[in-house]
Parts: structure tokens; sequence; C-alpha cells
């Protein structure tokens, strides 16, 4: 088995190189991967992986409803949230709480817009209307594109209102008196979301197959970027006229490689956050809000000259917001299901700002020096602020030492400003998910140079740190945290031993007509050979037929992963001292001559050490014995041969014996016929002895010879011949 858990691709960092048995090893954590495994209470994370107090969250009250699915903010700081599924729309004035502002009779209100009037219009799902409401309670329809998704509304220049719809996918232009055309039809399902870039272009992002379209007005349309990916979901742009996008959902090949075209089901096409919602709302659900499983996603840049470069993505989150920051000049985005909020700088480098309780990060709104965040499963409304929280926490994923284990010291390295603190936990326990039957969470570590972890030994381990600062200015820095551990040692053991027949052998690979696997030889050509063959397996290895070999094949393992020597040992079953074939071996095939060893009944032993990995004296062993083996070098006999000739018959009468074996095969040859087989009187070879009394028919021209060939089950053959 041999098997050390390297946890490089998660959160942890095994460093260590072949570290094995008693020798001590050690998890270290210090980059951003490695400390994004975790949970952040308060903590970000920079790219570089060092962990600091986050900025702040403001929270607001919200009304009790399933989803908060749209927002809005006025010049005048009243907030209007759009929610599902019950189709109700709340007025937050400043410092205020949560009013019913208006009902649609539509489930989800996924957009909402205000005109220069400061009338409210409300895109709803399913079986989709825009209304238009004036004054609290105070509403009506004001277009029906016959459409089942209304995804985004925004107003142009000149006062009209464009709504991206589904699920036959477009664009509606609508004019004040609610008249509106479809100004762009998209071959895709849905269009999710739009905006106006820095030329008054309308630029889309579809569901379905995810692409971004250009809608320039009164030109063709055109598309400038190609996803692999499902939908195009959310779209930012900068003011040098660079364009972001998140993608998502399932990852689809481009048009150029499929051999069919695509069913154009919205069911089928755009099932993980745009399929089709029931009208009933006993059954209805916002799929990408109410699955929890893992969803691909990618961020893409497409600069002004349409060249696209995938800054992030993710096998696990899907993005659902995106926001520039203009003053800050980086890229915020919202994801799922971890609930996090990223920053992209001007150097593509990508942070972790904040992880919230909730699962998905909805929706990013910007006012003024502030940012409005809608979060969902469970839902809330929060504002994001630039000032830091006070305190933070982080909690590492459970490490797994494989065994259970002694844990020694834990350091890490940080910069504590004054003002500042920073403290270490940990806590034990043998299940791989931290529950009540773990330890609890000991003293606070404060010696960064490290100290003794006091967690009981255990199989797995967590930590925790604490940070903390007195200002929200200035926060402590952790950047490494290294904890050492030491494996109990585990007794190696034989899980099975295998004894080939007699003169059955493989051939090593390569070679496979001039080595016999296994075959003693000095250590150093044994190490060349095992290095040089470490992926061969018997599987490769062609079998072969040699006299007098016996080969045996074993299986070994060690929890700890330890490097194994191998002792091959040999009794006679009249014997109780065990003598040495060969020791310090270090493959799992030996051969041996067997010509040597007197014919009998005998048992091989091999013992397993894992003494090249532990210190003298803290090495253990495990042992297994063979099935009894049968060494039978000697040739079968015949005894009392009598030949009788009468005419043109032949009598034989005769006992074929072996001391050990038994008879497996008699045949005769009188030329100038072939070799013919003759069976014992009681029909069939399988004893010691066997008696033979034959008569046999001469042809006018045979010899007066006659040569008997017995074998026996060693394939042991004896011949004798006699004239008649």
């Amino acid at each position: 088995m041999k098997r050390i858990s390297v946890i490089a691709s998660l959160a942890v960092v095994l460093l260590a190189q072949a570290l094995q048995g008693v020798t001590p090893q050690k998890w270290e954590m210090r980059s951003k991967d490695d400390f994004l495994k975790g949970k952040f209470d308060g903590i970000s994370v920079s790219y570089e992986g060092i962990l600091s107090l986050s900025p702040k969250e403001e929270k607001l009250e919200g009304p009790a409803e399933e989803f908060y699915l749209s927002l809005l903010i006025t010049p005048e700081d009243i907030i209007y949230l759009g929610t599902g599924h019950g189709g109700k729309i709340y007025r937050i004035s400043k410092g205020g709480a949560p009013e019913l502002y208006f009902q649609v009779p539509e489930m989800d209100i996924y957009c909402l817009a205000q005109d220069k009037k400061g009338n409210l219009y409300a895109g709803t799902s399913p079986n989709g209307k825009i209304w238009k409401i004036t004054d609290k309670a105070k509403g009506e329809p004001f277009f029906d594109p016959r459409e089942k998704y209304i995804w985004d509304l925004m107003f142009s220049d000149k006062g009209t209102l464009l709504a991206a719809v589904g699920e036959s996918g477009g664009i509606y232009e609508i004019n004040q008196k609610g008249e509106g055309s479809l100004i762009f039809k998209a071959e895709e399902n849905h269009i999710l979301c739009m905006r106006f870039d820095r030329n008054g272009d309308i630029i889309a992002g579809s569901g379905g197959r995810g692409l971004l379209h250009r809608i320039p007005q009164g030109k063709k349309a055109s598309v400038i970027f190609e996803s692999s990916y499902e939908e195009i979901k959310s779209i930012a742009l900068d003011a040098e006229g660079n364009i972001y996008v998140a993608a998502g959902g399932t990852v689809i090949k481009p048009k150029k490689e499929e051999t069919t075209p695509l069913p154009v089901k919205a069911e089928t096409e755009v099932a993980v956050s745009v399929s089709a919602v029931s009208t009933s709302t006993e059954s209805a659900e916002i799929p990408s809000l109410s699955l929890s499983q893992k969803q691909p996603g990618a961020l893409y840049r497409i600069d002004p000259q349409g060249i696209a470069k995938r800054l992030w993505n993710s096998d696990e989150e899907l993005i659902y917001s995106l926001l520039w920051n203009e003053e800050e000049k980086r890229l915020i985005f919202g994801t799922g299901n971890q609930g996090r909020v990223y920053a992209v700088d001007k150097d593509e480098k990508v942070s972790l700002l904040i992880q919230k309780k909730s699962e998905q990060v909805y929706s990013l709104i910007p006012f003024r020096s502030r940012i409005y965040m809608l979060a969902n499963n469970p839902s809330s409304l929060t504002i994001i602020s630039p000032e830091q929280v006070l305190s933070g926490e982080y909690l590492s994923r459970v490490m797994d030492a494989k065994i259970i284990s002694s844990w020694g010291n834990i350091e890490w390295q940080a910069e504590i400003p004054s003002g500042t603190t920073l403290q270490l936990q940990s806590r034990s326990g043998n299940s791989s998910e931290s529950n009540e039957s773990w330890s609890d969470w000991s003293p606070p570590y404060q010696k960064k140079e490290g100290e003794k972890v006091l967690s009981p030994k255990s199989r797995y381990i967590q930590f925790k740190a604490m940070l903390k600062t007195q200002s929200g200015k200035v926060s402590p820095l952790l950047q490494r945290v290294t904890l050492f551990y030491l494996q109990t040692n585990i007794t190696p053991a034989i899980t099975e031993l295998k004894l080939l027949g007699p003169n059955e052998v493989y051939l090593r690979p390569p070679e496979q007509e001039e080595v016999i696997w296994g075959l003693e030889t000095d250590a150093g050509e044994q190490a060349k050979i095992k290095e040089k063959d470490k992926v061969i397996t018997l599987a490769m290895a062609k079998k072969a037929q040699r006299k007098g070999f016996q080969m045996l094949t074993w299986e070994a393992e060690d929890e700890n992963g330890d490097n194994l020597l191998f002792s091959i040992q040999i009794r006679r079953e009249d014997e109780s001292q065990w003598r040495v074939l060969k020791e310090k071996w270090t493959d799992t095939v030996y051969t041996f001559d067997t010509i040597s060893f007197p014919d009998g009944v005998y048992f091989l032993k091999i013992v397993a050490a894992d003494s090249p990995s532990n210190p003298a004296g803290m090495d253990l062993k495990s042992e297994k014995v063979s099935q009894p083996l049968v060494i039978d070098n000697s040739l079968p006999v015949i005894k009392n041969l009598l030949v009788v000739k009468d005419k043109d018959k032949l009598v034989l009468t005769f006992q074929a014996e072996d001391s050990f074996s038994s008879i497996e095969e008699v045949k005769y040859l009188i030329r100038p016929e072939e070799w013919k087989s003759i069976f014992p009187e009681d029909g069939i070879c399988d004893s010691k002895q066997e008696n033979f009394k034959v008569t046999l028919t001469l042809l006018p021209d045979s010899e007066n010879l006659i040569t008997i060939k017995v074998k026996d089950s060693r394939a042991n053959v004896g011949v004798y011949r006699q004239t008649f």
C-alpha cells in the first residue's frame, strides 16, 4: 500500500519529501489556495495568501422572504427590494424598516428600474410582465412581451425602457406609452443581462449558450465573445472599454465541434440557472438559488480589440454578480455556493474579501462609496463599507494525518502591528468531521515562533486563527501556519502470499527471455532493477517453465508509508528451525532453485520489517507462512518391469513409483510408432504408486525395443528401455 497522504491539491500542502515512519512530518499553509479551503468570518485572504481583517458589513433589516432577487437604490437613498416567491416589492427608507410597497401576481421579481419621474418598473417571472408602479400599492401592467422571464431592465438615453427576456431570447424596446418592439432576437433561449458600453451599444449576455452580443443602434448585431459555458450571467465595464463577463453553468463544446445542432429547449439547455419555472407556487424553484451542488464558473475580460482573457475560474463556484469599482480600479464579484466576494486588481490578482454565511452573493450594487449586497440561502441585505471589522476568525479545514498521531509544535509567520493581536487554537478528534466527539479548543497559542500543540493525540486536527484590532485602520497579517506531527508506527502487514506451480516463473520485463524475476542477486543489482522497473507488474510479465525453480509472490502494505525490507525463510515440516534464504529483500517477488534441497514437504515464511524508516528498537515486523510446498526433484522409477512377447502381442507388467509426488502420466514408444499413453490398472494416474498391466499389439516392422517414460506431478521424468 505504502500510502502517505499528500494534501497539496487541497487546503494544506504536505511539504515532507519521502517523510515516513516515525520521521516528523508537517503541514504548511502559506498560499491563497491553501487557506481558501477553510472558512472565513470577518477575514480576507490576499492573492499572496495573507490573512487579514475583512471589510466591514452593515446588516440592514430585511423582510422575511425566501429570496432577495433585485435591488434598486434611488438618489434619495431609498431602497426598493424585489423578492421571490411571493412577488413582493419592499421599500426601505434610510434607517427605516422594510414596508410592503407593491405585490404582483407573478412569483419572482428579477429586475427593477426607475424613470426620471420616479416611477418604478418591475420585471416579473414566470409568465413575465413589466409592471409600472407609481406609488405604494398603485401600479398596473405596463408591457407584456408574452415571454416567460423578464431577466433585466434598463433605460436608454432617450427614455425608452429595454427588457431582456427568455425563453425565446431577445431584447424589447418599450416607449413611455408601453408600446414595445423586439429590437434583437437571439438564437439562444435567454438574454440574461445587458449594459450600455461607452459608445452607446448594448452589450448583452445570453443563456442556453454563453455568448456575448454587441447590439449597435440601427446596425447588425454581432457576437464578440463565445464562452465554453452555458450562460453569461453578469456584465461589467470599466472606463477604458474593457468588458468583464461572468460565465457559468454546464461546460459545452463550441458549435464548430458539434456534429449535430443543440436542442432548443430551455429545460435542457439552461437547466443550471435559467430553466423554466413552474407556475405553481407549491413546486416552483429558482434553480440557481435552490441547487446546492457545485457549479463551474469563470471570469473573462474582453479588451476593446475583442481579445478575451480568463482571469479566474472554478469547478465549484458560480459567479452571480459583477461590479467595477472605478475609484479603486478593481473588479468585485460575488459567487455561490460558498457565499464569497472576490476582488481582481489591475495586476489581475484575485483576493477574497468576504465570505458570508449565506450560500450565494446574488447582487452587488454600488452606491456612493459603499456597496449594497444581496445574498440568499439565507437571504440577507448588507452594505460593504471601506472600513474593516475589529475582529475576525479563520477556521482551517480538517487535516488528516491518516493514522492516530502525536502533535508537535504549531508555529506561524505574521505581522502584528501595535494595537492588534493574533492567537491560534487547535482541536482534534478521530472523525473526519469535527463534532461533539472532538476535544475542546485548546487554550490560545500566542508565540509565533512555536508552541507545543495541546490537543489530544488523534487522527484529525484543525486550527483557528483569531485576529483583532483596536481600530479599523490596521490589521494583523497572518502569512503562514506550520503544524508538526508524528504518526504512530503501525505494524506492516503481508496481505497475500502465493506459491506458483512447480517450475513456473515469470520473466522480468523488458528482458522476458533472459531474466527470471526474483532470482537472488546482490543488493546493488536488485536496487538497480527495482528502480528501473518500479512501474512493472506481474500482469505485464510473461510466464515460463524453468526446471527446478520455485517462485513466490506476496503483497505487503504499511499504513505509515514506510519502506519495507523482507526476509525469506524456509523450514522442512519435520524441523523446528527456520533457515534464511534471503535477507534485506526489497521486491515482492522471489525465486529460488530447489535442486539443492532434499525432497520433502517445506514451508516458506515472509517477514516484513519497517526498519528502513524507523530507528532501531522502534521498528515493527510481521510475518506470513505459506501453504505446504513439496520439493521433489527425484525422478519417478519403474519397478518389476516384465516384458513378455507372444507373436504380435506384447504384455507389459510394472509398477511406477515416486517418493513425494503422484504419478501424472505414463507413455511408451515402440518405433516406428509415436509415443502413446497407457493407464494403470485402476484407470487413473493419481497416486505415488501405480500398477500397470498392458497388452500391446505390435506392427510387423516394429523394433524389439520399448521405451517407457514416467512423469510425476512435479514435472520430473524417468525414462526406461528394454529389449524384447
